[in-house]
């Protein structure tokens, strides 16, 4: 079998790039940064709060926009506060110098999204948030805000990551339909492939004892990001259940964790990512994308029957929600080859084999 020639780097090929300086940091990475498919970012030694998410835009460095916008310095090397409702830049760790033909993206990691923390990647002269232009060179930064808990974050703590990628590595409809048939990529009888991805819908019947759901509490403690199984449950979350009808009325502006009736599966040379949804379909939104690496829901990796967590939030009006409806698109690629090691497979990954799961900061 010939070798691809597009495709997202697996993490053997992530290892050379740091080996080779076509990613710097400014210390070693971590043990377990480089995941099967992705790197996770770490965040630098300061927080700059600013007043309004930016766009540098073709003729700015990030570090421009800065010295104007910026409102004050957070030393962030043991550990600081931020707040609901404020926006932050934060300098990354990590740096690229990219071959030309090399671009990438980035998103927020699970847990980050599940804590309702907004986070996207900003380059020098970016035009586009989390997209990293093949052959880019200069400082990467992150946007944060939290939305629903305040939380604390030091340096080094990793709440985005970045995928690397050569050419266009998406599979076409086509392609995706044949390998659902081959592999089964959503447990459903019927795959709804359009849009260029195969759809998710939400599971409102809820398990045995009728759980659909969390919303978010307002007025909480703080979350550490760093720290697992840390805070109870219900000091944080009010959970919901199914009472027969199964829909769900989702308030403005409120977030929500639910969960899709479908297992999710991600074969080993792939790599999916979930798209947000289309607003001409209701008035809400799965409120992150988010990557799903090789080998989730992967029989051999020990995560057969893995379902996907979703952040919800509906937008302006209240919105029903009904079992079964249509909220999201996973879109899959190639890898360039197969990862060494796979999603779950003693990695200490927290999502495997999962059904509804907040994320590791809660105990269960």
């Amino acid at each position: 079998m010939m070798a691809r020639t597009t495709g997202i780097l697996a993490d053997r090929a992530v290892a050379e790039l740091f080996e080779t300086k076509r990613l710097i940091a400014e210390k070693e990475l971590d043990r377990d940064q480089i995941q099967p498919a992705s790197l996770d970012l770490r965040l630098g030694a300061k927080a700059f709060r600013v007043r309004a998410s930016f766009m540098p835009g073709p003729n700015s460095l990030v570090s421009d926009k800065l010295d104007r916008l910026s409102l004050h310095v957070i030393d962030l090397s043991e550990g600081a506060v931020l707040e609901t409702g404020c926006v932050y830049i934060v300098p990354l760790m990590e740096r690229l110098d990219l071959p030309a033909n090399m671009s990438a993206s980035a998103n927020p990691k699970s847990s980050t999204g599940r804590l309702d923390i907004f986070t996207r990647v900003i380059t020098d002269y970016a035009q586009e948030f989390d997209k990293i232009p093949a052959g880019y060179c200069g400082p990467l930064y992150l946007e944060i805000s939290p939305r629903t808990f305040p939380i604390v974050v030091r340096r080094g703590s990793r709440l985005s990551q970045i995928r690397f990628r050569i050419g266009n590595a998406l599979l076409s409809e086509p392609d995706l339909l044949q390998l659902h048939n081959d592999e089964t990529l959503v447990a459903s009888a019927k795959p709804n492939i359009s849009g260029g991805g195969i759809a998710l819908s939400i599971d409102l019947a809820g398990d045995k004892a009728g759980l659909i759901g969390y919303r978010g509490k307002h007025h909480t403690a703080v979350v550490d990001v760093d720290k697992k199984a840390q805070h109870d449950i219900f000091d944080f979350w009010e959970p919901l259940y199914s009472r027969g009808r199964n829909e769900l009325i989702l308030d403005p502006d409120e977030f929500y964790i639910l969960v899709s009736r479908e297992a999710v599966h991600v074969p080993p040379l792939y790599a999916a990512e979930m798209t947000p949804f289309d607003p001409l379909v209701g008035e809400f939104r799965v409120h992150y994308a988010g990557f799903f690496d090789p080998g989730f829901g992967h029989e051999a990796a020990g995560g057969r029957g893995s379902r996907a967590v979703l952040e919800v939030r509906s937008h302006e009006v209240p919105f029903i929600l009904e079992d079964g409806q249509i909220v999201g698109r996973l879109v899959y690629e190639h890898m360039l080859e197969r990862p060494e090691g796979l999603y779950g497979s003693g990695l200490g990954s927290n999502y495997q084999a999962q059904g509804l799961k907040l994320s590791k900061h809660f105990r269960s």
